[in-house]
């Protein structure tokens, strides 16, 4: 695979001393405590909303007794890629009939469409019904309906927004009606947040997120936190997914999510693989593992060995990361990983080799 000059590769090589970002939890709970004290607890902790559920296409579910799947797309950000989406719903119905698709979010869009997700999928052929529900909080994830509507459905899609509350429906039966729909032929996805939670290790980002800098001057940093036994779907074993990887410099700190991975025996088998996609594009995964890129860049960045260092306080030390890069149209085999066409990129002493999202690829394996 080849590995071609970015024009907008943003300089990770040395990372320099960056503010975190403002963390919306600490700001809720301070926010909590200052009502608490001007008015007691009842002012401090307003009503939580309902689950609300909005419909388009049919009130009726397609009905059929099977299905060809299944399929995913992987989204580097929040919206559906109609390119993928299309070859995931193409590829679960078989090429014939209609599917229902369900959303999944866990706030609403601060602006325009209540059901933006939904309103791209419906301009899709083979769609039925598209479905947005929006769970405010992790019991929601026990809502019958919500659960019904999952059930029946053939693509479940998490939107953009905050994987840490997508994690929390980890113990709710949602978890296990979405594997229902995997597991009958249908498919999932996701974008930005929704691309996290559908690898098997999920950064779930649950006190703020971290950046490259932060990650690989420390990769015990309290805000590399994690959650497993998610989803773990075929083919896709010991990923570690993320988003709005180039534009966000996100390199490195995927680097350090594997290297953690490999230290703390997250992953089996002694390898760890992140799957960091750039915003505008899309991996669509078929029932054979064969992931096709569309849209913006991707990147598979292999760790098939422990770290040199990985302690808690400590910069990260790693070398030769297998890092491949696919552009628009490229393939990479989940279910026969290649041992081929990567270049490699080191870390030292939390810093990270020069140009990390380019290489000349090795091809003598």
């Amino acid at each position: 695979m080849n590995a071609l000059p970015h024009p907008t590769s943003p300089a990770t090589a040395t990372p320099s001393p960056m503010p975190r970002r403002p963390v919306r939890r600490l700001a809720a709970c301070v926010t909590a405590a200052l009502a608490l004290l001007a008015g007691g607890l009842a002012q401090a902790t307003p009503a939580e909303a309902a689950a609300t559920r909005i419909r388009l296409g049919s009130s009726a579910d397609a009905g059929r007794s099977g299905w060809a799947g299944p399929a995913f797309t992987m989204n580097g950000s929040g919206g559906i890629v109609p390119a993928s989406m299309t070859k995931a719903v193409d590829a679960i119905r078989g090429g014939t009939g209609s599917l229902d698709v369900v959303v999944l979010a866990a706030s609403t869009p601060g602006s325009g469409s209540r059901t933006p997700e939904c309103d791209a999928v419906m301009r899709l052929s083979g769609v039925n019904s598209c479905t947005t529900w929006t769970l405010t909080k992790a019991s929601d994830g026990n809502n019958t309906q919500v659960n019904t509507d999952i059930r029946n459905a053939e693509f479940v899609y998490f939107a953009g927004g905050d994987q840490c509350k997508y994690a929390a429906w980890k113990s709710t039966a949602l978890r296990a009606s979405v594997q229902s729909v995997v597991a009958k032929g249908g498919g999932s996805g996701g974008g930005s947040a929704g691309h996290h939670i559908n690898s098997s290790v999920v950064y779930d980002a649950c006190r703020g997120s971290i950046t490259s800098a932060e990650a690989l001057a420390d990769p015990y940093d309290a805000y590399a936190t994690f959650t497993t036994g998610m989803f773990d779907w075929p083919h896709y074993a010991a990923t570690i997914n993320d988003s709005h990887f180039v534009t966000r410099d996100r390199m490195g700190r995927t680097m350090a999510f594997v290297a953690r991975a490999l230290e703390d025996g997250l992953t089996p088998g002694g390898k760890a693989w992140g799957v960091g996609v750039e915003e505008g594009g899309s991996l669509f995964i078929d029932k054979n593992g064969l992931a096709t890129l569309y849209g913006a860049d991707a990147y598979v960045v292999l760790g098939d060995h422990r770290p040199e260092r990985a302690r808690p306080g400590q910069p990260l030390t790693y070398s030769d990361y297998k890092i491949w890069r696919l552009t628009s149209g490229r393939t990479f085999d989940f279910a026969n990983r290649p041992t081929c066409g990567y270049y490699l990129k080191s870390v030292t002493d939390g810093v990270t080799d020069p140009d990390p999202y380019n290489g000349t690829p090795v091809t003598g394996c």
